[in-house]
C-alpha cells in the first residue's frame, strides 16, 4: 500500500518533529509538552500525519492489523494519493458506471481520470462518451420503441374520432437522425460535466502495463503512461458474433442498428434475449417484415410464464418465429443498402437444414452472449483474476478484485446483474466507501427492470422458477390475473393479453418476493412496487392499499 507513512509518538524523528511543530498550542515549550496538550484524554501513543492527529493508539493499531491505514487517513480528511502517483483514481471505461464513479470521486476533491475508447464494429461503427446504454442500448432502444407505439396509437386514434385521409408512412432516416442528435447532445453533456468537475478525460484505450500503471493509446496511436493509487474497471461488454461464415462481413448487431443509415427492410433477428425481442418488436411496429430465429427458450433468466406470453403476443402481431434453429452460414446475394442475404440454418434437435432470404441479418446476440471487454486490457500483467470461460471479473461485496487497488463495476462483474442503474449505484457507493468513510454496499437483490417488447414487461425479484428453486414449491404462493387496459377497450384490441403476477413467501408472512407485470407502461408501474419490496411489503399490506382507478397498476393491489 502506497499510503503516507504513519508516525507514533514519542519516537525520535526530526522529520516528524518538524511536521508537528506548526500544530503546537501557543505556549507549549517542546514537542512532548505540545503533544500532551493536543492529545489530552486519549490513549498513548497517538498517531500523527502531516501535522494532523489520525487517531489514538488503539485506532491506529487496529487499522494496521486490518490493513486499512489508507482508509483511516481518508476518513480523517487527508488526501489519498502521494505525489508519486499522477491520479488518485483512474477509471477505465466511460459508460454509466464509470462516469458515475468518476464524478462522485471528484466531489471529494480527488484527482480523477477517465479513459474511454470504442473499438469500431466490423462495419466501422463507433460512438461518443457515455457507454452502451446511452449510445447503442437503453436510450435509442426506448426511443425507437416509442416510435413503434406511436404507430399503434395512430391506428387506435380512428376509434377515438380522429380522421385523416392521407396514408401514414414511417421515415427511418428522420427517426435515426433525431435519435442520434439527442444522443450527441448527451455525449457532449457528459464531456462538459467531467470538465466542470475537473475530471481529466482522454479518448484513449486503457491497458495495464504494470502495478499502478496504465498505458493510454489514442486513435492516432500515440501512447502515454499514467499512474494512480486506485483503478476502477468499467469497460462493459460488446456483442458476440456467431463465428460462422459471413457473420462479420454481412450481419449487423445492436451496436450498428440504431444508427443504420438506411431502413433495414426484411430482417432476421437471431437470438431470444431481451435485446433481440425488443429490436424485433420495434422493427415490426415500424411496419417491417421481421423473423426471429430462436435457439431454445425466450428470455432466459426471466419468468418463463411471462416470456411465453410475450412470444405469443408478438406472433399474433405478425412477427415470425423460427424455433430451435441456429444460423450456420450467411451469404450475400445482392449488394445494396439494404442488399439481399441468404441465411442457412440448422436444427438444434436434428439434421434439418433451412434457407431464407433477408435484407438485413441482425444478430442481436445476447441469447448467444455478450463478451466482457476484459481480455485485452492487461489484467494478466497485474494479476487480476478473471473467469477464463466468460471473461467476467470476480469481486467481493465491495466491488474489489483480488488485487486490492483494482475495483470493477457494471456488466463485467461475475454473477451480478447487467443493468445500467446497478452499475451507477455500485460506482457511487464504491467511491463513497473509499473516500467518504461510508459503509453502504450495492444491493443486487430486488432490482427492478423492464423489457421493452411490444407488450412491456416489468419485473422485480424472483421469477416463479427461481422462487420454487430457492424456497420450495410448498413455501410460495402465486397470485395472478389477466387484465384489459381501459385505453384498449375503445379500439377493441388485445383483450386480456395483459397480465400481472405476484409471488409470496408463505413462511415469511407472505412477503412479496417476486413482482411481474405485462402491459403498457410496465416500467412505471414496477418502479413503485420495487420500492415497496425494498421495504419488505407483504400481500396483506398490498391488499389493504387503496388502488388508483382506472389505471393498470390497480390490478396489482
Amino acid at each position: 500500500m502506497a499510503a503516507t507513512p504513519l508516525a507514533t509518538y514519542p519516537r525520535k524523528s526530526h522529520r516528524n518533529e518538524a511536521m508537528t511543530w506548526a500544530a503546537l498550542p501557543e505556549g507549549a515549550q517542546n514537542l512532548q509538552e505540545g503533544r500532551c496538550e493536543v492529545t489530552a484524554g486519549t490513549s498513548q501513543p497517538v498517531g500523527f500525519v502531516q501535522e494532523k492527529q489520525t487517531g489514538n493508539h488503539e485506532k491506529t493499531l487496529k487499522a494496521h492489523k486490518e490493513d486499512k491505514q489508507q482508509k483511516l487517513l481518508e476518513m480523517n480528511g487527508h488526501t489519498s494519493a502521494p505525489h508519486s502517483y499522477d491520479y488518485d483514481l483512474i477509471v477505465i471505461g466511460g459508460g454509466s458506471g464509470g462516469l458515475a464513479a468518476a464524478k462522485e470521486a471528484a466531489k471529494y476533491e480527488k484527482k480523477v481520470m477517465v479513459l474511454d475508447f470504442v473499438t469500431p464494429t466490423p462495419l466501422g461503427n463507433s460512438w461518443g462518451l457515455g457507454g452502451t446504454c446511452v449510445n447503442v442500448g437503453c436510450i435509442p432502444k426506448k426511443l425507437m420503441h416509442q416510435a413503434a407505439l406511436l404507430g399503434q396509437a395512430l391506428q387506435d386514434s380512428r376509434k377515438y374520432g380522429w380522421q385523416f385521409t392521407e396514408e401514414v408512412k414511417h421515415n427511418w432516416m428522420t427517426m435515426t437522425e433525431s435519435v442520434q442528435n439527442y444522443i450527441g447532445s448527451l455525449n457532449w453533456g457528459y464531456r462538459v460535466s467531467l470538465r466542470e468537475k475537473n475530471v481529466t478525460y482522454e479518448n484513449a484505450y486503457g491497458e495495464f502495463v504494470g502495478p499502478h500503471t496504465v498505458k493510454a493509446t489514442n486513435k492516432r496511436g500515440v501512447e502515454k503512461l499514467y499512474t494512480a493509487e486506485r483503478f476502477l474497471i468499467a469497460t462493459g461488454e460488446r456483442p458476440r458474433y456467431l463465428g460462422i461464415p459471413g457473420d462479420r462481413e454481412y450481419c449487423i448487431s445492436s451496436d450498428d442498428l440504431f444508427s443504420l443509415p438506411y431502413c433495414p427492410g426484411k430482417t432476421l433477428v437471431v437470438g431470444a434475449s431481451y435485446v433481440a425481442l425488443e429490436c424485433a418488436g420495434f422493427l415490426a411496429g415500424l411496419g417491417l417484415d421481421v423473423t426471429v430465429m430462436v435457439r431454445s427458450i425466450l428470455l432466459r433468466g426471466f419468468d418463463q410464464d411471462i416470456a411465453n406470453k410475450i412470444g405469443e403476443y408478438m406472433e399474433e402481431h405478425g412477427i415470425n418465429f423460427i424455433r430451435e434453429f441456429v444460423p450456420i452460414k450467411v451469404e450475400q446475394i445482392e449488394e445494396g443498402t439494404p442488399g439481399r442475404l441468404k441465411v442457412t440454418a440448422k436444427s438444434t434437435t436434428g439434421n434439418q437444414i433451412i434457407e431464407g432470404e433477408y435484407n438485413t441479418v441482425s444478430p442481436v446476440l445476447l441469447a448467444i452472449g455478450r463478451d466482457p471487454c476484459t481480455r485485452k486490457i492487461g489484467l494478466d500483467k497485474i494479476g487480476v483474476k478473471i473467469n477464463e470461460k466468460t471473461g467476467k471479473i470476480p469481486v467481493n461485496d465491495e466491488e474489489q478484485t483480488n488485487v486490492p487497488y483494482i475495483y470493477a463495476v457494471g456488466d463485467i462483474l461475475q454473477d451480478k446483474l447487467e443493468l445500467t442503474p446497478v452499475a451507477i449505484q455500485a460506482g457511487r457507493l464504491l467511491v463513497q466507501r473509499l473516500y467518504a468513510g461510508a459503509t453502504s454496499k450495492c444491493d443486487y437483490l430486488n432490482v427492478p427492470t423492464t423489457v421493452f417488447t411490444p407488450l412491456e414487461y416489468g419485473a422485480c425479484g424472483y421469477s416463479e422458477e427461481a422462487a420454487v428453486e430457492k424456497f420450495g414449491e410448498e413455501n410460495i404462493e402465486v397470485y395472478h390475473s389477466h387484465f384489459w387496459p381501459l385505453e384498449w377497450t375503445v379500439p377493441s384490441r388485445d383483450n386480456n393479453k395483459c397480465y400481472a403476477k405476484i409471488i409470496c413467501n408463505i413462511q415469511d408472512k407472505e412477503r412479496i418476493i417476486g413482482f411481474h407485470v405485462l402491459g403498457p407502461n410496465a416500467g412505471e408501474i414496477t418502479q413503485g412496487f420495487a420500492a415497496a419490496m425494498k421495504c419488505g411489503v407483504t400481500k396483506e399490506q398490498l391488499d389493504s392499499t387503496v388502488g388508483i382507478h382506472p389505471v393498470c397498476a390497480e390490478v396489482c393491489i
